[in-house]
């Protein structure tokens, strides 16, 4: 039976025509499925679905979402990204637990430092936002040096961050930037490619993050996430979001806060 998918130009270059007319078709579409956004069910027989291609350095995995979620697309990551959207979106992880309180230690790359993420929700001008807040567990060098000096606000604000003054302010979009997030579960955080191409990950999980059902429904409905980052230990580790909000708010009268809007990387 055709299926009501969605499959866009770009998909189809990645794909082939000849695939994509039997996606179409139905013949390698599933009737239902979990929506890669959203994480509830879905049905092509009945509903428009969107094609979502994950394309890594040596291998691709198709993906498929509610149209009303996020449109056909083609998502660029790793190939170490992609495994572990594999294992998000056939159930391979489902044991593992990110860092408590929404709080992971992950990768930085390109500045070689080990982060630490907290997702929580901000209310700005009478709306919940999806926030991010990044903060390095170490003072940050600029790459090929040793120091001292902590830089990690200067070469944020060369990459296009802006400093924040005030959390009731939504910070400016960054262009190139994106979050990804599959599955429901937070994979990386990706900046353009110096070199052109594909995006590359300045931060990413060790294993995918999970965030709060009231996290993604705000992501869902907003389509970006307000990413903040400060130097170390100006926020901590903060149990609870009206304390994340306060320590946001001491480092953003500190002016030690910068912060970007950034869209979904596909989910």
């Amino acid at each position: 039976m055709p299926r009501m998918l969605d499959v866009s130009d770009e998909v189809r270059a990645e794909i082939g025509d000849e695939e994509a007319d039997r996606l179409l078709g139905g013949d390698n579409a599933p009737g239902t499925y979990d929506c890669t956004s959203c994480r509830t069910p879905g049905d092509s027989e009945r509903e428009r679905t969107s094609t979502v291609l994950f394309v890594g350095e040596e291998t691709a995995v198709l993906a498929f979402a509610h149209a009303s979620c996020i449109p056909s697309q083609v998502v660029p990551v790793s190939e170490e990204q992609l495994q572990g959207a594999v294992r998000s979106i056939t159930g391979g992880d489902a044991g593992q637990q990110g860092g408590q309180g929404g709080e992971q230690t992950v990768d930085g790359l390109p500045l070689q430092a080990e982060l630490g993420v907290t997702s929580g929700l901000l209310l700005i001008n009478g709306e919940v936002q999806p926030a991010l807040v990044v903060e390095p567990l170490v003072p940050i060098a600029r790459p090929g040096t040793t120091g001292p000096v902590d830089v990690f606000l200067e070469l944020l604000n060369e990459q296009g961050f802006a400093p924040v003054t005030a959390i009731d302010q939504l910070p400016d979009p960054i262009s190139g930037w994106s979050v990804l997030l599959v599955m429901g579960k937070l994979h990386a955080v990706l900046q353009p490619n110096a070199n052109g191409g594909q995006p590359v990950a300045w931060w990413q999980a060790h294993q995918p993050m999970q965030v709060a059902e009231e996290w993604r429904s705000a992501v869902n409905k907003t389509g970006r996430v307000l990413v903040y980052a400060a130097p170390v230990g100006t926020i901590g580790q903060q149990p609870r979001e009206d304390l994340l909000r306060e320590a946001m708010d001491r480092a953003a009268a500190s002016g030690r806060l910068v912060g970007a809007a950034m869209p979904l990387a596909g989910t």
